[in-house]
């Protein structure tokens, strides 16, 4: 439960109860640790002065909270726009690099043009304590609890699913971003109606590129991650196989490569062995199949581009694809994973 009270100011200023994990295990990079906090307050944005967040806003309570910051719901004192709030707490800020991601995250967020699945920022601004990110607000849950939440879940509802996750993906490569960490929790309903849009909300690992730039630094969430980002050489194609990997769950409701360690998770991926026998696959079309080995195919150079994958015929023909229920096997999965991902998103932050 979050506290309803407080500030982001107050929580930088005692310093959020969080892990200082720097693993894979909630999207956070593989780098070296630095130093202390720094005992006079750094500047991260630039061109920006330092105010006071709650003379613009009022921040009310916490809706979530990850390794370097605070998510609140805030409300603007002049429109009474309901908003978020993301709140950096700059003690958490411990190196040089740590600075960049936050700096980059924002040009990135500023640099994406707005579009109905990329929450928009509203304002970046800081104080002494912490970076203030104020988004728009959305309120419809995360990806999978929606699913289980519905009593029909089909071929045809993933096949729209995928089809925004890959239509953000194709955004961000055409104006020269990698996201880097495309997963369920990455994505949230802006509101509780069915017919609400889905949109991405977090591009802290997000990086600019430039055509034929290859990246060595291990990013991302294990169960996502492309085989040549454990290679240390990579590029944008990595976005394509976090996204066949999240319609792979849509579809059975568990990942395609599986360990109960990291370790082995990315073993399983170098692998690269696919099932497609135990229930669901069986009853699931040919095209939807065809389309996952071909967006998890380990060659980054004959993997299918976003483009590519929204003009396959699975995702031409979606409102076409089978409205079967895919069965209560696939969303007792999902509820499975989704649980275990919040356990060990909480373990991450308190121990």
């Amino acid at each position: 439960m979050g506290n309803c009270c407080r500030s982001p100011a107050a929580v930088a200023r005692e310093d959020v109860k969080s892990s200082n994990f720097s693993g894979h295990g909630d999207g956070r990079k593989d780098r070296a640790g630095g130093g202390g906090s720094a005992k006079k307050a750094i500047s991260v944005l630039n061109n920006v002065s330092k105010e006071n967040i709650e003379e613009k806003y009022v921040v009310d309570r916490e809706l979530g909270r990850g390794e370097f910051g605070v998510t609140y719901l805030c409300i603007d004192r002049g429109t009474r726009e309901l908003l978020a709030c993301k709140s950096i707490s700059k003690r958490k800020l411990r190196t040089a690099v740590d600075v960049d991601d936050v700096r980059r995250e924002v040009a990135i967020m500023k640099h994406l043009p707005k579009n109905s699945s990329i929450v928009s920022l509203k304002e970046a601004c800081e104080d002494d304590n912490a970076v203030h990110l104020v988004m728009e607000l959305c309120e419809g849950g995360e990806l999978f609890d929606r699913i289980v939440a519905r009593g029909h879940y089909t071929e045809r509802a993933a096949a729209a699913v995928t089809r925004t996750i890959v239509e953000v993906v194709q955004l961000c490569h055409k104006h020269g971003v990698i996201h880097r960490d495309l997963k369920p929790e990455n994505f949230l309903f802006a509101n509780k109606k069915e017919n609400s849009p889905l949109k991405a909300i977090d591009f802290g690992l997000s990086i600019f590129f430039k055509p034929g730039e290859r990246f060595s630094e291990i990013v991302g969430s294990p169960y996502y991650m492309a085989p040549e980002v454990l290679k240390r050489n990579y590029g944008p194609e990595i976005d394509i196989w976090s996204a066949g990997v999240i319609l792979y769950i849509l579809l059975c409701g568990v990942p395609p490569f599986w360990a109960e360690s990291e370790q082995g998770v990315a073993q399983a991926i170098l692998r690269g062995m696919i099932d497609f026998k135990r229930e669901p696959w069986p009853n699931i079309s040919e095209s939807a199949k065809n389309l996952v080995r071909q967006m998890l195919e380990p060659d980054p150079e004959r993997r299918l581009t976003a483009k590519q994958v929204i003009e396959h015929p699975w995702l031409q023909n979606a409102k076409k694809a089978p409205n079967v229920p895919l069965g209560d096997i696939v969303k007792s999965r999902l509820k499975q994973f989704s649980m275990m991902n919040r356990f060990k998103r909480k373990a991450l932050r308190v121990s």
